[in-house]
């Protein structure tokens, strides 16, 4: 992630002037003028960085020149001129013909102006060379100051030198092999690498000199030493690599100690535990060398951190945030912006650092662009890029105003756990997404873990034109959604529903919205309808509801339902209000009264094919009690009629056989008696 680009330092520059001498000379007429034409010169500058020495030597030839032209009773010539030179030039020696000498005149923010007094007259017509020396030597003090020299990073502004109008001046930089350049700000053409490593500028004849600056910036890989810091972030221990330029103890010191009191601050502010890195973050000191000049580049997969030399406290802290803020938490680049800039201003007020935070200007806002507008590093005009980061940092601020510390760490803990939006109401496992939350994801959280809204906030900061017809339809969905939470009442809407909310798409949660609204209503149905048949509503109604992608399980479910409150209503009608004779007989041995009531109990367990069967068994006894009570009784009489035949038979088979028994008798006792 890239942080907050420091405006890139301008450098005014002056070029010498040539001004007139005193007119006097041993061939000088009695009456002595002043020069027709000023004095022009033009020079080949050379710097030529020197590390160990800490300073930039310079060499300038100056070529001096007097186009006057001497008339028969006037002769005109200079014996010095005054030249400037960048601020922060000392040692200055001359050569040249005759004695020259060089003198400091006034020393200025911006600019040295110097003496060089030639030794002998420059006469009318004539040139001369005179080669001036001084060095650029480093001062120390401030990282953000202009001119600095050392064996890891050098910056100095390179001018060219002339009289105004005075074409042909040169410049040639030199640097030593090992170090990267960048030209910083202005423009010189491009260097050459020579045999021995050397990296030299050379800008060729300049048409217009007054016209030429550069800053340039560069730095000499490898010439570091790390220092751990050794810190808590919400009571867990912390350790962070600090990685600066060998000859740049004061960077250590000054990093580390703010890293050492602003990790903490931060995450307590955030409500985050310090991420996960495969090795300890490293925090390294750097030119910047992103487009446009940014201050500091978190690159997350290798877990270290760029910081120019130069960046300012507010920037160190923004890059710290991003620790946590860095494409992992949030999907959007404003957004990482945002909250890496707002967390460093109040992570700062807790350690009593005082910094300059980006200020949304008037003069900014006419670069005004929509935040999801805002493309990657080195996409956008610099004007823009200022705009966006101002922007953003307003942006986070409003949103913690309204969101609170406790509604912001609610929503960053749901967006490190891939928690989303418009989670079922009643807790259990918590319906997770794979992404970090976009803008969008990011509003539907913070409005689902505050109690306030932002959609006015995206429309005015975040939102393009083709973004507020979704806000729109986000709108009136989530108005719908909301009613049917309520009808719904205890019963979760599924899931499907949801998950179309969380990504957007409204036209499939409108479609389904509405399956859900019929469904809820065959609920209703079923519900009135158990009541009034003295039923208890099964759960498997709910279940079909709220594991349901297209509302087909739950509408068959209701018509299931509906149906055996039906057979079950049917079965009920068909109880006998007065028992007869025959209805008790054809119910002999049976208990629909009990089959019923388990056609009550499987109803209610959700069994419906039991209770179906149970009530269609009952509803059919009932209604043939009668039937079959004559039917019985019609057998019952005929099988009492053939008992009785069958009994007069055996009676009469009996009798008879007892006569001829006695007939038997009877002859077998005559004989005896005619004895």
């Amino acid at each position: 992630m890239t942080a907050r680009r420091l405006p890139i330092l301008l450098l005014s520059f002056v070029a010498a002037v040539g001004l007139l001498g005193a007119p006097v000379g041993p061939t000088a007429p009695t009456e002595v003028h002043a020069a027709a034409a000023p004095l022009r010169f033009t020079s080949n500058a050379r710097y030529d960085v020197q590390p160990k020495q800490r300073r930039v030597r310079v060499i300038v030839d100056l070529r001096m020149t007097n186009p006057s032209k001497d008339t028969p009773t006037t002769a005109y010539y200079y014996d010095h001129a005054f030249v400037q030179v960048m601020a922060g030039a000392s040692s200055f020696k001359v050569d040249g013909p005759g004695s020259p000498r060089v003198s400091v005149v006034s020393r200025r923010k911006q600019d040295v102006q110097l003496r060089i007094d030639f030794g002998r007259r420059l006469t009318s017509g004539k040139s001369a060379t005179y080669r001036l020396t001084f060095y650029l030597k480093d001062p120390g003090g401030s990282a953000t100051r202009d001119l600095r020299v050392g064996d890891s990073l050098v910056s100095f502004p390179v001018w060219a030198f002339a009289t105004r109008a005075t074409p042909d001046s040169t410049v040639t930089v030199v640097f030593p092999k090992g170090f990267d350049v960048e030209v910083e700000a202005g423009k010189i053409a491009a260097p050459t690498t020579e045999e021995d490593g050397r990296t030299i500028f050379r800008t060729g004849k300049l048409a217009k000199p007054l016209e030429f600056f550069a800053y340039l910036v560069a730095d000499r890989p490898g010439a570091y030493r790390d220092d751990t810091v050794a810190t808590d972030v919400l009571g867990a221990p912390v350790q962070v690599i600090v990685r600066a330029w060998q000859d740049d103890q004061p960077w250590a010191e000054r990093i580390s100690g703010l890293l050492d009191a602003g990790l903490p601050a931060l995450g307590t502010r955030i409500g985050l535990e310090w991420p996960e890195y495969p090795q300890p973050l490293t925090v390294q000191e750097a030119v910047s060398r992103t487009t446009g000049g940014y201050a500091g580049l978190f690159d997350p997969s290798a877990g270290k951190v760029e910081i120019a030399y130069y960046a300012d406290d507010f920037v160190v802290l923004h890059e710290a945030a991003h620790a946590w803020f860095n494409g992992s938490l949030l999907a959007d680049r404003w957004a990482n912006e945002a909250f890496a800039s707002y967390y460093a201003t109040v992570a700062a007020a807790d350690i009593d650092r005082k910094i300059r935070a980006d200020v949304l200007t008037d003069e900014l806002k006419k670069s005004r662009i929509p935040l999801n507008a805002w493309g990657p590093v080195g996409s956008e005009d610099i004007a823009e890029e200022d705009y966006a980061y101002a922007a953003a940092l307003a942006l986070a601020r409003a949103i913690a105003e309204r969101a609170g510390d406790e509604g912001l760490q609610a929503v960053w803990r749901d967006a490190q756990g891939g928690v989303g939006a418009y989670q079922p109401a009643g807790g259990g496992a918590a319906e997770t997404i794979e992404t970090p939350p976009d803008w969008r994801g990011l509003l539907d959280l913070l409005e689902e873990r505050t109690d306030a809204t932002y959609d006015d906030l995206w429309r005015t900061w975040v939102a393009r034109d083709t973004d507020l017809s979704l806000l729109d339809a986000r709108a009136q969905t989530r108005q719908r959604y909301d009613m049917m939470l309520v009808a719904a009442g205890d019963w979760h809407l599924p899931r499907p529903i949801r998950d179309a909310l969380r990504s957007w798409r409204f036209s499939d949660a409108a479609a389904l919205l509405s399956g859900a609204e019929a469904a809820l209503a065959g609920r209703a149905t079923v519900m009135k309808a158990a009541a009034d048949a003295g039923l208890i509503a099964p759960a498997s109604l709910r279940l079909a509801f709220e594991d349901d992608d297209g509302f087909d399980d739950s509408t068959a479910e209701a018509a299931a339902e509906i149906d055996v409150i039906g057979r079950y209503e049917t079965a009920k009608a068909l109880r006998p209000v007065e028992m007869t004779p025959f209805m008790t007989l054809g119910l002999w041995g049976l208990a629909p009264e009990q089959e019923l009531a388990e056609a009550r109990d499987a109803f209610a367990m959700g069994d419906l094919a039991v209770a179906a069967a149970s009530s269609d068994w009952v509803a059919s006894t009932w209604a043939s009690a009668e039937s079959v009570g004559q039917n019985r009784a019609i057998s019952i009489g005929l099988i009492v009629l053939a008992l009785v035949f069958a009994l007069a038979v055996l009676i009469e088979t009996a009798r008879r056989r007892r006569r001829r028994r006695r007939r038997r008798l009877l002859m077998q006792a005559r004989p005896r008696l005619d004895a």
